[in-house]
């Protein structure tokens, strides 16, 4: 699955690279089919279709009558988009979600298993500097039954 960071350039068309060493994969396994949505945390995701698929199937099975649901379903399902990599291994990012996430020209491409989480790269800095700050990640990392790794 994916993991790791990139920085990449979104062009001004909207355009952004999949960083090279997951677009076998995603073309291999995924026939590049891709689909990106927003995050609350003021980023995007962009899952491969096949895993976007049990992502929604659960959206949609949840009680449509409790209105918390209806605003994660409004959300993740409404602002949800189809991509497809293009030849140059780059995938369209419209304007309205380039808007949501504050993208402009650096984009951190963030492998997080079985999606990707894409950040304008000095808000995930600045992100990545609080967290490391948080003495609460000490407690979580503790509470979750990962105490062998340093953080």
């Amino acid at each position: 699955m994916f993991q790791g960071l990139a920085v990449v350039s979104l062009d001004a068309k909207g355009r952004l690279p999949v960083p090279a060493r997951y677009r076998k994969e995603l073309a291999d396994a995924y026939a590049s089919r891709l689909v990106l949505t927003i995050d609350r945390d003021k980023c995007l995701l962009l899952y491969p279709e096949a895993e976007w698929e049990k992502i929604r199937a659960k959206l949609v099975a949840l009680p449509a009558l409790n209105r918390k649901v209806r605003e994660l379903q409004r959300l993740l399902i409404g602002n949800a988009t189809d991509s497809e990599m293009d030849g140059q291994g780059r995938i369209l990012v419209p304007p309205k979600l380039q808007a949501i996430a504050g993208l402009d020209k650096r984009v951190a491409v963030v492998g997080m298993g079985n999606k990707f989480e894409l950040w304008d790269e000095e808000t995930w800095d600045s992100n990545i500097a609080a967290s490391l700050a948080d003495a609460d990640l000490q407690d979580l990392r503790d509470e979750v039954g990962i105490s062998d790794l340093v953080l």
